[in-house]
């Protein structure tokens, strides 16, 4: 029997950065890790403070934002690779009325850090009323960040990449197969749902489609975004999305939300590309907007960490913290993320 501090199930943004905070602190720890391809694998990965269709901010988008140097420089120690990429967004105008409302809501204390009043014509696009740019903003190199990290955690065999049977956990003497465990946190996006301890918790799948494209101009070096995000990947290929949609829970790819995106890029880039890759994927969300941690009512030793939604790598980064916290040095949740809001 192997005795350990935590079992992770799921490896997502909310398991990675978990199994990090564990690991900073000393704690033992197993990441169990399926097949399925989450939304947090092929995301955008974009670190954006700004609600960019309104121009608003949102919760704790300050903090979010401040931690996240702080968080990957410590995972750089150990990877040698710091996965922040500092290409800030800019957002391109429909129309007068959306330049004056940037320009007001760059007025307001909450909003002045982040909105830059200095607007930008982009060389490679279609932008005839300019661009914002969000200052401080910048993406994440997601597909090295999971390949860096399942390799790193395989190595030092804290990653099982099997898929977990709930009904295997004897919860009153802390064992699951051959592990004497303290504490399971489960990560698992939208498969909560089969999770018989949290099965009742109101994570929302929400269907993703995204692009690979090639294009072989330059583009200019932003996160270009009008009604989803552009930027460059390596030798001429670009990410392209995402979409949005509640209603459809297969894995199919659905031809009207490719043609969604295409039309969408055709939009402002004038010029021929080729779509190379289309993935689909679902992000795990909650109504509130809000991420959900805390643990089973009757099950002290069971606890969820979900609800990330299309802010994967904030939320994921920041409250991670927050649930090592929770966990280890018994800070009190904000009833705002507590799963108790939902008991």
């Amino acid at each position: 029997m192997v005795h350990i501090d935590y079992i992770i199930v799921g490896g997502g943004f909310a398991g990675f950065f978990l199994a990090h905070q564990l690991q900073k602190n000393n704690l033992s720890f197993i990441i169990y890790n399926g097949d399925q391809i989450s939304g947090s694998h092929i995301s955008a990965g974009v670190c954006n403070p700004v609600v960019l269709k309104r121009f608003s901010t949102f919760w704790k988008s300050k903090e979010q934002m401040e931690y996240l140097e702080t968080i990957f420089s410590e995972i750089q120690c150990y990877t040698g690779n710091n996965y922040i990429i500092h290409e800030p967004v800019a957002r391109i105008f429909h129309d007068e009325a959306e330049r004056k409302q940037w320009r007001r809501n760059a007025q307001k204390e909450d909003l002045n850090p982040f909105l830059n009043t200095d607007f930008i014509s982009l060389g490679s696009i279609e932008n005839p009323l300019e661009c914002g740019v969000v200052k401080n903003s910048c993406r994440i190199d997601v597909y090295h960040f999971f390949k860096d990290l399942f390799t790193y955690f395989k190595n030092n065999n804290c990653l099982v990449n099997e898929s977990f049977h709930h009904q295997l956990i004897d919860t009153e003497n802390g064992i699951y197969k051959n592990f004497k465990f303290k504490n399971i946190v489960f990560c698992e996006g939208i498969h909560t749902r089969d999770n018989p301890y949290f099965d009742k918790v109101p994570v929302l799948p929400n269907k993703g489609h995204c692009l690979e494209v090639k294009i072989n101009q330059t583009i200019d070096p932003f996160i270009i975004k009008k009604k989803h995000f552009l930027f460059s990947l390596s030798d001429n290929r670009f990410y392209y999305g995402g979409t949005y949609d509640r209603f459809d829970q297969s894995d199919d790819i659905d031809p009207e939300f490719v043609g969604e995106l295409e039309n969408g890029l055709k939009a402002f880039y004038k010029n021929e590309f080729s779509i190379t890759k289309v993935r689909t994927a679902f992000r795990a969300t909650v109504d509130d907007r809000r991420p959900i941690l805390g643990t089973h009512p009757e099950f002290k030793n069971l606890h969820i960490f979900n609800g990330l939604g299309a802010r994967g790598v904030l939320n994921g980064s920041y409250f991670s913290k927050v649930m090592l916290d929770y966990l280890e040095n018994q800070v009190e949740l904000d009833p705002e993320i507590s799963v108790s809001r939902f008991q």
